[in-house]
């Protein structure tokens, strides 16, 4: 094909935000559509909420990945799953309870 899309130049992306999971992305070419992301991932992601759409370029600036990456999933597999952040230990000693008080 002749299109930018196919020569790694640049490509219109769709980015799906699950329903069921806070922070998880789904890009996709956005002329494929979720067509070939795999029916086992797209039950775990939930019905795909409409996000953003962009042109990916391997110069952007994406928050949490290599648009060069995102790019070369998308081409290679039909999608680039973000996955939510990983949470700190500390951060998650915020939301214990504590088991005995101490002054």
């Amino acid at each position: 094909m002749s299109d930018d899309r196919m020569s790694g130049n640049r490509l219109l992306c769709q980015v799906f935000k699950s329903p069921l999971k806070e922070e998880m992305y789904l890009y996709v070419d956005k002329r494929e559509g979720v067509e070939r992301v795999p029916e086992p991932l797209l039950a775990r992601f939930g019905k795909p909420q409409p996000a953003m759409t962009l042109i990916l370029s391997p110069e952007k600036r994406l928050g949490r990945a290599r648009a060069d990456e995102v790019m070369q999933a998308i081409r290679d597999k039909g999608f680039y799953l973000q996955m939510p952040p990983a949470k700190e230990e500390y951060l998650l000693d915020l939301y214990r309870t504590p088991t005995e008080a101490r002054y």
